[in-house]
């Protein structure tokens, strides 16, 4: 959560990875709900103000960057994510998506995804493509979910007491 990064600067020095997804708000709104509540300019500020606590001037923010076939894998979107993090310090992480039955979200190809490696990277990002393991038993990274049946009903639980917290956090506002 985007106001927490500033009381977790007051406890420790981690190094911040966040997931990004996409280089405009209109399309991280989709894939991130989130977003809606904390706006990328929200969210990037807020890693700065961070990263300026951090008595390592040196680190970085890793950014996550999940590719989807379609949606947020074209040459533009990696255009638009090299302007939208051209003065924020970081390294870009690619994840190329990893599809299961539960999901119509498909893998790009190797082409796809070298064309947005090499714009970020021409435009002086180090960035990496993580290596998909586990694939051929549907295990790997995401996947999971979709073989998983809650049969504690746990999921259900968390979820409402995260809504019961937010009531509550809404009322004392």
């Amino acid at each position: 959560m985007v106001p927490e990064l500033d009381r977790l600067a007051e406890v420790t020095d981690v190094s911040l990875a966040i997931s990004l997804h996409a280089p405009n708000d209109a399309l991280r709104d989709q894939l991130v709900p989130i977003n809606r509540k904390y706006p990328i300019a929200l969210l990037l500020d807020a890693c700065r103000r961070y990263m300026a606590k951090m008595p390592d001037t040196h680190r970085v923010t890793t950014v996550e960057y999940t590719l989807i076939e379609g949606v947020n894998d074209q040459v533009e979107h990696a255009r638009e994510l090299a302007v939208l993090l051209k003065d924020f310090p970081c390294k870009i992480n690619l994840i190329p998506f990893n599809p299961f039955s539960l999901s119509s979200y498909r893998r790009p190809g190797i082409d796809a995804i070298r064309k947005f490696q090499d714009v970020l990277h021409h435009a002086g990002f180090t960035v990496t493509v993580r290596t998909t393991r586990g694939e051929d038993i549907d295990a790997a990274c995401g996947q999971l979910v979709g073989q998983f049946e809650d049969r504690t009903r746990r999921s259900e639980r968390h979820q409402a007491a995260y809504a019961a917290a937010e009531s509550v956090r809404v009322q004392l506002r």
